[in-house]
């Protein structure tokens, strides 16, 4: 791709782009993204933390500015600069441990409330796009199998970063009421995955040679390849779209499917007991989970995307299973898929189970998943 031509250098079309959390790949990717394109003017990331080698690789010619969003200096950068978009990606959507809660949500609702009121001040700030989560729609055993964005949930999260994030999302809400002339969107992401993000999700997926799911449960998952969440937040910034907007690739997958794909073994507990093992885990250093994300994924909504093609005209690049498989090949299988049929079968032997047959998926996990509506027939997209 060519540079900017000494035209489009020179004719200044008065759109300032700030990007919020650019120490992270999400951030500093979609940044260094906007900067290259000839309609925006200037881009400024902002973040707490200096970001690593990787990042201001990726932050290309966007500037970086040392700045906290919870410090009232953030009004200052986004007045000063003439602000025309704001992007909220720093939002921490996965589960913490205890020790840094606190600060975590300081960050998520403080940090948030800050921005907000900052954008609000600004005159020149006429768009807003806050990164959400599918968390938000709670994990109530009487919620509807697929939920579009107008479903409202049974029961809202009680607690952790999915309580922040529809904390977050009401803020935002009472902000567009104070200034309807700004543009809001709000993606609500399925779980972020792909070769280069690290999250509580990635890290329980790469457990071995076992991976813990509850008894009795096995939760269907979608997966956002980390590409199609840049790609989504740049056409919503460059694009008109306005509102709330689910986020997933086309397809869905159980939990176990998933882990088998992985070449791992799925290991049956009960949910009380899968604290205990976390703690072992990561007692004896080989590893651990967040039981919190494991709540999540066992009362996870499968999302409804029509509006996300037919209203914001985007179309994910990566299925859900491309999207996963793209992030277990960074993973190196423990064991061979028939070696993960056999480990399967003794362990359900060993729980009087009575072993399912040859290539049922429950056990192999191989069989296309059944589509749900609002969703393609997970058929592969070529990346």
């Amino acid at each position: 791709m060519m540079g900017r031509t000494s035209e489009a250098a020179t004719a200044r079309t008065g759109r300032t782009v700030l990007v919020t959390g650019v120490s992270r790949f999400l951030g500093s990717s979609l940044a260094g993204r906007l900067a290259a394109v000839p309609g925006v003017d200037r881009v400024i990331g902002v973040d707490a933390a200096l970001p690593d080698d990787a990042a201001r690789r990726r932050l290309g010619e966007a500037e970086f500015v040392r700045v906290d969003i919870r410090n009232p200096l953030i009004g200052k950068v986004i007045e000063g600069a003439g602000v025309t978009c704001v992007v909220h990606a720093s939002a921490s959507i996965a589960p913490v441990a205890a020790a840094v809660r606190t600060m975590t949500k300081e960050m998520n609702v403080l940090g948030t409330m800050q921005l907000l009121a900052a954008c609000q001040r600004t005159a020149s700030v006429s768009a807003v796009i806050v990164r959400s989560t599918s968390a938000v729609y709670g994990g109530s055993s009487k919620d509807p199998a697929v939920f579009t964005e107008d479903t409202a949930p049974r029961a809202a999260p009680p607690t952790g970063p999915a309580r922040d994030a529809a904390d977050i999302e009401g803020y935002v809400r009472s902000f567009a009421r104070r200034r309807p002339d700004v543009r809001v969107a709000i993606p609500r992401f399925g779980e972020i995955i792909g070769p280069t993000v690290r999250t509580p999700l990635t890290r329980y997926l790469s457990l071995a040679p076992a991976v813990p799911v509850p008894l009795g449960h096995d939760p269907r998952v979608q997966f956002v390849h980390e590409q199609d969440a840049v790609d989504l937040l740049e056409h919503l910034t460059l694009g008109s779209f306005a509102g709330t907007l689910n986020v997933a690739g086309d397809g869905v997958m159980t939990l176990r499917q998933a882990i088998c794909r992985a070449g791992r073994i799925a290991l049956p507990l009960p949910m009380s007991a899968m604290d205990a093992v976390s703690t072992a885990l990561k007692m004896a250093r080989v590893g651990g989970f967040s039981t919190q994300q494991l709540r999540l994924l066992a009362s996870g909504p499968v999302l409804d995307t029509t509006r996300l093609r037919a209203v914001a005209g985007f179309t994910c690049r990566y299925t859900t299973r491309q999207a996963f498989d793209d992030f277990a090949r960074t993973i190196p299988p423990v064991l061979s898929p028939a070696a993960v049929r056999r480990a399967e079968l003794w362990a359900t032997g060993l729980l009087g189970v009575r072993p399912a047959a040859d290539g049922d998926p429950r056990l192999t996990g191989v069989r296309d998943p059944v589509p749900v509506a609002g969703q393609g027939n997970g058929e592969p997209v070529q990346p």
